[in-house]
């Protein structure tokens, strides 16, 4: 089983940034690490979940949805079990939920790959 928990979402106004984390707990850590990728997706009203980001707990090229490459970036803590999400430069655009999950398929930006996600945190950007 594994747990996923987000935070850090909130207001902001266009420009500015914001950092959310994805706390891990069960088999996405300790000997299992290795092999799970961490996802950053959002969705927005009305609209289909979409891929942000993701990265693989052992390493290599994180990957990027085009439309945040160079304004957002995910980094992991192997030590803390966390995934973040450093978003600058923000747009009311990437106004959603945001929701962190967790998936075996390396690097996925497939949503229906993922097997566990958090709860979601709210990013409102204003304009």
């Amino acid at each position: 089983q594994v747990k996923l928990v987000e935070s850090g979402g909130g207001l902001v106004q266009a420009g500015g940034s914001l950092r959310l984390s994805c706390a891990a707990s069960g088999r996405a850590t300790g000997s299992y690490t290795g092999s799970y990728t961490m996802g950053w997706f959002r969705q927005a009203p009305g609209k289909e979940r979409e891929f942000v980001a993701s990265i693989n707990w052992s390493g290599g090229t994180p990957s990027y949805q085009d439309s945040v490459k160079g304004r957002f970036t995910i980094s992991r803590d192997n030590a803390k079990n966390t995934v973040y999400l450093q978003m600058n430069s923000l747009k009311p655009e990437d106004t959603a939920i945001y929701y962190c999950g967790a998936t075996t398929y390396y690097n996925s930006r497939n949503s229906r790959t993922y097997a566990y996600w958090g709860q979601g945190t709210q990013v409102t950007v204003s304009s």
